[in-house]
C-alpha cells in the first residue's frame, strides 16, 4: 500500500520521515499567556515540532445548564466561571503566536466549534485537530475542511464505523488519523496499541498515536508500531489543578519520548542480516571453526 504523506510548514510526516511530534498544552496553562510561555520553552527545549492548544467558543460549545453547574475554581464558583477563565482570547494568542514565531515552533489549536475556526484562521495557523469530542459533528468537520489545511483527527470514544464516517467527510488528503483512548490517564488495558497497525492497513494517510497514559513506554511503543506522528500534554508540574496534569508529561518526560522515539529508526534497521564490520574481530577471537 503507498501511503501519503502531509506537508506542515517545514516538516513531512509520513512513513521514511522522523515522527512528527507535538506537545499538547491544551488548557494546561491554566489561563496565564505565563505559563504558557514556559510549557512553549518546555517543547522547544525537548526537540518537539509543535505545540497545540485548545479554543472554544463557550457559550456555542456548552448549554446554559452546563456552565451553571456549580464547580469550585480560581476563577469562581460555576463551570462556566472556569470555562471562561481558562479561554485565551485574542491579545493573548497573539502574544503566543509571537512568541512561537521566535522560538522557531508550530503552533495550532483543536477548534471545537466554527466561530473558533474563524478566530484562529486571523492567525495563520499550518494545520488543524479535530479533536475526539467532535469526531461526530460533521458540520464542524466540513468547516474545518474548507481551510485547506492539513488535519489530526483525534478517534477516541468512537466506533470503528464513526471514524469512518468521519474519514468519508473529511477525505484522506491532508489528513493524519490519531487513534486515541478519551480517558484521563488511560488505563494500560485500554491503550489498546494494536488499533495503530488496524488504522495503517485500512487507510494510506498517516496514522498517528495521542496518548493520556501515565509514564511513556505507550507512546514510544506507537512510533514501533508505525505511528507518523504522537501528542502528549505537558506541564510544568502533575500536580497542578486542572484535569489534564496528571495525564501530562514534565519535563523529563517529555525529552526522554522525543530522544527515544527519534532513536527507533536507527534501532529497527532495514531488516536485512548482515554481519557487521564491528563484529569481525569477535568473530577471529570467539569462534574455533
Amino acid at each position: 500500500m503507498m501511503r501519503k504523506c502531509v506537508e506542515i510548514a517545514n516538516k513531512t510526516i509520513g512513513d521514511g520521515n522522523q515522527c512528527f511530534i507535538t506537545a499538547e498544552i491544551g488548557i494546561n496553562h491554566n489561563g496565564s499567556v505565563k505559563l504558557a510561555k514556559r510549557l512553549i520553552d518546555m517543547a522547544v527545549s525537548a526537540g518537539c515540532d509543535a505545540v497545540k492548544f485548545q479554543k472554544r467558543t463557550i457559550d456555542i460549545v456548552y448549554t446554559p445548564e452546563e456552565l451553571a453547574k456549580e464547580r469550585q475554581s480560581v476563577f469562581g464558583e460555576t463551570n462556566g466561571d472556569l470555562k471562561r477563565g481558562l479561554e485565551f482570547g485574542f491579545e493573548q494568542y497573539k502574544e503566543i503566536d509571537e512568541y512561537c514565531k521566535q522560538k522557531g515552533i508550530i503552533w495550532y489549536a483543536s477548534c471545537w466549534d466554527e466561530q473558533s475556526v474563524d478566530f484562529i484562521e486571523q492567525f495563520n495557523t499550518p494545520c488543524y485537530k479535530i479533536a475526539s469530542a467532535s469526531l461526530t459533528d460533521d458540520d464542524l468537520l466540513k468547516y474545518v475542511r474548507k481551510t485547506g489545511k492539513p488535519i489530526f483527527l483525534a478517534t477516541g470514544m468512537s466506533t470503528m464505523e464513526q471514524i469512518e464516517h468521519a474519514v468519508d467527510v473529511l477525505g484522506e488528503d491532508n489528513l493524519i488519523i490519531y487513534h486515541c483512548t478519551s480517558t484521563y490517564p488511560t488505563e494500560l488495558n485500554e491503550i489498546n496499541l494494536k488499533v495503530i497497525t488496524a488504522l495503517r492497513e485500512k487507510y494510506t494517510c498517516p496514522i498517528g498515536f495521542s496518548g493520556h497514559e501515565k509514564g511513556i513506554l505507550p507512546t514510544i511503543m506507537s512510533a514501533m508500531l508505525g505511528a507518523n506522528a504522537v501528542e502528549r500534554h505537558i506541564t510544568t508540574d502533575r500536580t497542578l489543578w486542572g484535569s489534564d496534569q496528571a495525564a501530562s508529561l514534565e519535563m523529563e518526560g517529555i525529552c526522554r519520548i522525543v530522544r527515544d522515539i527519534h532513536q527507533i529508526h536507527t534501532i529497527l534497521g532495514d531488516g536485512v542480516k548482515k554481519v557487521y564490520d564491528s563484529e569481525l574481530p569477535i568473530i577471529k577471537k570467539l569462534r574455533r571453526k
